[in-house]
């Protein structure tokens, strides 16, 4: 039944193409027949609502991704003589890869106002960590135990509100419990993010509280929030310029435990390229903080005329090379500091757990060294303050939005290479 209707569906998707080329693989691999949505494209292709994706051809070599499927349903959106039942299977099938279809610059703004003026989507995640941090005088963290066991609980609730056309107001609530105490680890509700997005043809701005990430390295720099300005343009080559100001209460132990006595907050600037064409993936950027708090780090410089400035220069690369195997790295610097001042990181992937596809898993292994000075937040769940080490990890889907997470870190510190520094963290996500 299954080799029938994949026969059925690439036979509908070749038609009225300019050029065709035929392979025997399932062309929709990247949509397991146990998903909602592969039904909903079959439907589609039988009653010759969707006809192919791109340029109008099969590439039948290839397989296809939640991009080209994008590709095929944005075309569905612009045809206007179809049945009520196929319009209910294209506008379910828009908000699945409505990511996707922004990125090609296709709104479902009609399906959004349909629905409501805002959409709701959220995470209910289960956090686990047990650190052990080794001191001069025995074995401690920083509350002075042997082993330091920490269970968080996150509520978060990101709405988004269609303003017109191109442009919407989203925001992100987060509610913490510590379930060791039963208690809020705050007490309140956050408002951690709330921007306004443009989004225009190889063109993107956002304004207001919104996510400070360094994705040229991935992650290794910075992994957080910050309130301003971002600009990206470009379309095989992105450009992203930042603007703002940024919390360093939230940046590694040493300029936080300084940002209690001096500014709180930095201003920031910083410039981001990433090319990714294909299976090569390459990024550059460089970032400019100035706060007094960088005079009162002791590890920052080693003359007593203490700099208030961090120059980040940092580069990335990846290779994917198959559908299975991905390879990337990454190096970073602060130009400012004297010690503690380069980070960097090696990881390699197999597969990798899709929170959309129950049965999806991955591994990876990688090598990361975390110089205070530089990796002021990084992403990685089992980031120690100053540390460097291996790291192995795991992920698996078992149940369609339910994400799980295994990973532990076997490291030294970099102020004393004698003395260990282990994570094992876990972590259980409901998406909805």
């Amino acid at each position: 039944m299954k080799k029938t209707l994949v026969s059925a569906l690439t036979t509908a998707l070749v038609v009225g193409a300019a050029s065709t080329t035929f392979a025997a693989a399932n062309p929709f691999s990247d949509v397991p027949a146990d998903h909602w949505a592969y039904d909903a494209v079959s439907q589609l292709a039988a009653d010759g609502v969707i006809e192919g994706y791109g340029d109008t051809t099969f590439r039948g070599n290839q397989n296809i991704t939640r991009y080209e499927m994008a590709q095929m349903i944005a075309k569905a959106m612009a045809k206007s003589d179809v049945s009520a039942a196929d319009k209910a299977l294209i506008d379910k099938l828009a908000a699945e890869f409505s990511d996707e279809l922004n990125n090609l610059g296709v709104r479902v703004s009609n399906l959004e106002r349909n629905a409501d003026m805002v959409k709701w989507n959220g995470e209910a995640r289960y956090r686990y960590w047990s650190k052990r941090v080794e001191d001069r005088d025995g074995v401690h963290n920083e509350a002075g135990k042997d082993k330091q066991n920490t269970d968080r609980l996150k509520l978060r609730l990101e709405p988004t509100a269609e303003v017109n056309q191109n442009w919407h107001v989203k925001a992100r609530l987060d509610a913490d419990i510590n379930t060791s105490k039963d208690t809020g680890a705050t007490g309140d509700v956050k408002l951690a993010r709330v921007y306004a997005q443009g989004d225009y043809k190889n063109f993107q701005v956002k304004l207001g509280k919104q996510a400070l990430f360094s994705t040229e390295t991935n992650g290794l720099v910075l992994d957080d929030d910050f309130s301003g300005a971002q600009v990206t343009f470009g379309k095989d080559l992105k450009t992203t310029l930042e603007a703002g100001r940024w919390d360093l209460d939230n940046a590694d132990y040493a300029v936080s435990t300084a940002a209690a006595a001096k500014d709180s907050a930095a201003n920031y600037q910083g410039i981001m390229l990433n090319y990714a064409p294909n299976k090569l993936s390459l990024g550059a950027g460089y970032r400019h903080f100035g706060s007094d708090a960088f005079t009162k780090v002791a590890s920052y410089n080693n003359s007593s005329s203490k700099s208030d400035d961090a120059n980040i220069w940092s580069v990335g690369a990846g290779y994917r090379f198959d559908r299975n195997w991905n390879l990337e790295g990454a190096f970073a610097k602060n130009d400012e500091a004297d010690n503690y001042n380069t980070a960097h990181n090696i990881q390699l992937s197999y597969k990798g757990a899709d929170r959309v596809n129950a049965g999806t898993w991955g591994l990876y292994g990688a090598y990361r060294y975390l110089g205070e000075n530089v990796a002021f937040a990084p992403t990685y769940d089992t980031a120690l303050n100053n540390t460097k080490g291996w790291e192995v990890g795991a992920d698996y889907t078992p149940f369609h939005n339910v994400y799980t997470a295994v990973s532990y870190f076997d490291g030294k510190q970099l102020a004393r290479s004698d003395k260990d520094a282990k994570v094992l963290f876990g972590r259980v996500s409901f998406f909805f």
